[in-house]
């Protein structure tokens, strides 16, 4: 399961995205980080051009 599916099902704290970019870091996954994440492109330029708070606030519209 992605963060995000994680995090919209409310089982895991917004800042566990730390640890699932170091698990990708890390692996040898073949997809892009915002692949592994489950962010949509929207979600993803959100996060990159705002903030992690952005995101957050992005994600929590959807719970």
């Amino acid at each position: 399961m992605t963060f995000k599916e994680r995090y919209l099902k409310g089982e895991i704290p917004f800042e566990e995205i730390d640890d699932y970019i170091i698990r990708w870091n890390e692996s040898d996954e073949l997809c892009t980080l915002r692949e592994y994440l489950g962010l949509n492109a929207e979600e993803e330029d959100v996060w990159i051009d705002v903030s992690d708070e952005a995101l957050k606030e992005l994600l929590d519209k959807q719970r």
